[in-house]
């Protein structure tokens, strides 16, 4: 099948007639979403503490109240399927995160401050939720670097916001961040409003293969706790991954800017973002080659050490090395588990997954508060460890998937050639 001819869906409700262009859409509503409806946070946080009054400790709340909204949102696809189907839900949840953006300036109150961070926090879950799962769904059939650059949203968006909190830095104030992060939000939200969430669909795979193949037939009860210690595995790493990642998310820029020129902790948050937007492509193409669980324990790794080098080293090269670390791996991390639940063909794995990560970066603010009196590099050093224990849990999940297993075929045909040999070695 030509990479360029369109693949006709029935699960798609119709063909899909340009991927590239479904993916454009898919990473509009997470940069959206994501790079600048959650994490502008970062680049502005040291602006309110500077010149609105913020604590260290208010700022960990309302770093807590978006990932308590963010949990919500992602208990809301998982108790209900057809909220995460829904345009409807896609297009009220990218004006609701817009209009908490831009209502931030309007008051100095923590109270309020807490509780638009609450509801950015469920708007942007749902944006997630809904992307991820058409990105998934509509591109299985195509190579999986077309869903890898659709995550690359995510970096695009921090590294967009990034950049223009730090060209307002000098001119502005924290209002004015706001503001403006808002108009880039209203702007990528109007890029991604025809994006067609995905529509109901069987489990994964089985749609793909012949009625003839073996893997189309039941499968056998015996196999199935298998399944589910295996995605009990990866749901504790990817929860372990949320305690740890979302405190370098929150507060990397805080930590830097403590021992370096201004400009450094957002120069290095821009690189982050910068970093991240072919990662996870990246991560996608070393996938076919590599085990995914395999990729996920050197993603954290990585990640642990990206987040642990600027608390342990200090200057500038340390802080730009940390943060193509931790750019390059986050979003990679999220490509592989989330691939990686599809692939063992767990029921709602996008939403349950999202689920554990959001309650993980509940508890990671939290974890850290007592830490923060003593400065931002504690905190850090915490993080890492949960990030290596995390990489621990991928490493038990690595140790029960065959090394050759993909989730994402180039076409129909191949897969089932591919499958055959995998049915029959189980």
């Amino acid at each position: 099948m030509s990479p360029s001819a369109p693949v006709p869906s029935a699960r798609a409700g119709g063909p899909l007639l340009s991927p590239w262009g479904h993916v454009a859409r898919v990473a509009a509503a997470l940069a959206a979403g994501m790079g600048v409806g959650r994490f502008v946070y970062t680049p502005i946080l040291p602006l309110m503490h500077a010149r609105a009054g913020l604590s260290t400790g208010a700022g960990a709340h309302l770093a807590t109240a978006n990932y308590v909204g963010y949990l919500v949102g992602a208990l809301a696809g998982v108790l209900s399927p057809a909220l995460v189907r829904s345009r409807t839900a896609l297009r009220g949840s990218l004006v609701l995160l817009t209009g908490t953006l831009a209502a931030m300036p309007a008051t100095r109150s923590t109270e309020l401050w807490l509780t638009l961070r609450l509801l950015a926090g469920a708007a942007s879950a749902l944006i997630f939720v809904v992307a991820v799962g058409s990105l998934l769904g509509r591109l299985r059939d195509h190579p999986p670097h077309l869903p890898g650059w659709g995550f690359g949203g995510v970096g695009a968006g921090i590294a967009l916001s990034g950049l223009l909190v730090l060209a307002l830095r000098p001119v502005a104030d924290w209002r004015t961040a706001w503001w403006a992060s808002a108009a880039l939000a209203a702007a990528l939200a109007a890029a991604s409003w025809n994006l067609r969430p995905e529509v109901a669909a069987p489990p994964v795979f089985a749609a793909h293969l012949p009625s003839t193949h073996p893997s189309s037939r039941p499968v056998p009860e015996a196999p199935a706790p298998m399944v589910d210690r295996r995605f009990g595995a990866l749901f504790v790493s990817y929860t372990l991954e949320g305690v740890g990642y979302i405190v370098a998310g929150t507060f990397l820029v805080a930590a830097i800017a403590q021992g370096s020129p201004g400009w450094i902790g957002g120069g290095a948050w821009v690189l982050a973002g910068l970093a991240a937007v072919p990662s996870s492509a990246l991560w996608a193409r070393l996938g076919r080659r590599w085990s995914r669980p395999g990729l996920l324990v050197v993603a954290l790794v990585i990640q642990a050490v990206g987040i642990a080098l600027p608390a342990l080293v200090g200057g500038v090269a340390a802080a730009l090395v940390s943060a193509v670390l931790f750019g390059a791996t986050f979003i990679g991390v999220s490509t592989l588990a989330l691939a990686t639940g599809a692939q063992l063909r767990f029921p709602r794995s996008v939403a349950l997954l999202t689920a554990g990560y959001s309650v993980g970066q509940i508890l990671g603010p939290l974890a850290v508060a007592p830490l923060l009196r003593h400065g931002y590099r504690p905190a850090l050093l915490l993080a890492a460890l949960v990030v290596l224990a995390s990489a621990f849990a991928a490493a038990v999940l690595r140790s029960g998937l065959p090394r050759h297993a993909v989730a994402v075929r180039h076409s129909v045909p191949e897969q089932a050639r591919r499958a055959a040999p995998t049915d029959t070695g189980r």
